[in-house]
C-alpha cells in the first residue's frame, strides 16, 4: 500500500482544513503587488520530518505542503528552490533573510508574528496526546502534569506545554522520530503534538502507541515570510484563494487526507 493510500485510511476525521479566508488574516498589514514576483525564483525552506505534510519518499521531498506550494508557485507564475532545515532553524532563517518563505506546518502565533509574516491560513490542526498502549494513567492533556512529555523543539506544542501545563517536564527534540522513540522506549511518558502527524505515525510506524483524549488548542498553519515580503505574500495569498476557488486545493486535500476539505 502506498503512503498516500495509508494516509487516506487514517486521517479521514483528523484534519480540519480552512475554507477561503479574507486576504491579510495571517500576515502583515501591507498589500503588495503580486505581478512583481512573476518569473522570479524564491528559496522555500521546509522540514522533511513532518509527515504527511513534508517528508522523504524514494529520495524525493513529497507531501501535502510540497504539492500545495508547487501549485501556488505555478498559479502565481514564479519558481521555487526547495531547501531543508530542522524546524527550529526555520524562523531564524527567515529573520536573517536566508530564505524567502517557509512551509512546514508552521502554526500562526502572535509571538511569531512579531518577527515574521504569514500567508492567509491554509490548514487547521489540534494538539493530541499519545502514550504506549498499556498506559491507562494518562487519558488526555489534563493528565500531563508531573509527567515527562516529549515534543518538538520550537513547536506550538512545546509552547502550549509551557503556557498551559507548566507542571509537565517537557522534553523537546529536534527530530520528531526522536520524540516518538522516547515514548516507545520509556524515556518519556507521552508525546504532545499535531493530531494529523500523530495519527499518521501510529498508523504507519508507531506500533504500541495510542492517541488519548481530545484534540486541543487548534492552530492555523500558514506559509511564513521574512518581514516586509508584501509582494510575495500577496501573490501567495491570491494564488491560494484561486486554488480554493477552482477546486485544486480540495483535490490535494483529498489526495493526502482522504477527505474533501469542506468535510473537515
Amino acid at each position: 500500500m502506498t503512503i498516500r493510500k495509508k494516509l487516506a485510511a487514517v486521517l479521514a476525521a483528523s484534519a480540519l482544513a480552512l475554507g477561503a479566508t479574507a486576504c491579510g488574516d495571517g500576515g502583515g498589514d501591507g498589500e503588495g503587488d503580486a505581478s512583481k514576483v512573476e518569473g522570479q525564483t524564491f528559496t522555500v525552506v521546509t522540514d522533511t520530518s513532518y509527515v504527511p505534510f513534508e517528508f522523504q519518499e524514494d529520495g524525493k521531498t513529497v507531501g501535502f505542503d510540497i504539492d500545495l506550494i508547487n501549485a501556488i508557485a505555478e498559479e502565481a507564475g514564479f519558481e521555487i528552490d526547495l531547501k531543508n532545515s530542522n524546524f527550529d532553524g526555520i524562523i531564524p532563517g527567515l529573520q536573517t533573510n536566508s530564505y524567502d518563505m517557509a512551509i512546514a506546518g508552521i502554526g500562526i502565533t502572535e509571538e511569531r508574528k512579531k518577527s515574521i509574516d504569514y500567508s492567509d491560513p491554509y490548514y487547521r490542526a489540534g494538539l493530541i496526546v499519545a502514550v504506549t498502549e498499556d498506559n491507562d494513567e494518562i487519558k488526555g492533556i489534563d493528565d500531563l502534569a508531573g509527567k515527562n512529555v516529549a515534543t518538538r523543539l520550537g513547536s506550538t506544542s512545546a509552547k502550549y506545554l509551557a503556557d498551559n501545563v507548566p507542571e509537565a517536564e517537557a522534553q523537546p527534540y529536534e527530530q520528531l522520530d526522536q520524540a516518538y522513540l522516547a515514548v516507545e522506549n520509556g524515556r518519556a511518558d507521552a508525546i504532545l503534538y499535531d493530531e494529523p502527524n500523530v495519527a499518521y505515525y501510529i498508523k504507519t510506524t508507531g506500533d504500541g502507541l495510542k492517541m488519548v483524549g481530545e484534540a486541543d488548542d487548534t492552530v492555523d498553519f500558514g506559509i511564513a515570510f521574512p518581514k516586509g515580503s508584501d509582494d510575495l505574500r500577496t501573490a501567495v495569498n491570491e494564488a491560494l484563494a484561486t486554488l480554493k476557488d477552482n477546486g485544486k486545493y480540495n483535490e490535494l486535500h483529498k489526495e493526502w487526507f482522504g477527505t474533501d476539505a469542506k468535510d473537515n
